[in-house]
């Protein structure tokens, strides 16, 4: 789909009402026509501009995201870690989680949004933590051979569904910062 007919400000600003949306009325309760009136917009327009509701959304949260993973190379591995956390604010981690929990539900009903989900957020997100696990083992960090090195994204997954389960708290940049030094870390031998 060619977006290129809107401005990058206009795309934010539609991106930016979007997750607004979705937030207030979660991903059944978002309608075309909503985004539409929200962003005095056509819906024509946006079909045309997106396709679907799915992917609209799938790029308005991959287009909220402060870092792409395969964007940071600080050199070691914990770095890494370290610069992606960093580059994130605890309360857009707060905010994101809190959608990506709707958005948990949803996909059981509309296999849509789970395609789009996975083709423009986890499979973008899965490739950029192979690579900046990849140069790990390239430096000699972490041993080819480790077992562990197949479950960082399950782990860290794990970490964001895990602390709001167990201790009805927000996943923020210090408990993900102690989780990596105390479960990813050690499990990778780093």
């Amino acid at each position: 789909m060619a977006r290129s007919r809107l401005t990058p400000e206009r795309e934010n600003e539609l991106y930016t009402a979007v997750l607004d949306l979705l937030g207030e009325v979660g991903y059944e309760g978002l309608t075309m026509d909503a985004v539409a009136a929200r962003t005095r917009s056509s819906k024509a327009t946006l079909y045309r501009q997106w396709g679907s509701k799915a992917e609209l959304v799938v790029r308005a949260l991959r287009n909220d995201k402060p870092v792409h993973l395969d964007e940071v190379d600080t050199g070691s591995l914990r770095g890494d870690f370290h610069a992606v956390l960093r580059r994130s604010d605890d309360c857009q981690m707060e905010k994101n989680s809190a959608l990506l929990r709707g958005l948990s539900h949803a996909v059981h009903t509309n296999p849509d949004l789970l395609q789009a989900l996975r083709a423009l957020l986890i499979e973008p997100e899965m490739t950029g933590l192979q690579k900046l696990l990849q140069r790990a083992v390239d430096r000699g960090e972490v041993r080819p051979d480790n077992p562990a090195l197949s479950y960082v994204t399950h782990m860290m997954i794990g970490a964001f569904a895990a602390r709001e389960l167990v201790e009805e708290r927000p996943v923020d940049r210090e408990f993900l910062i102690d989780y990596a030094e105390s479960v990813v870390f050690p499990a990778l031998g780093v």
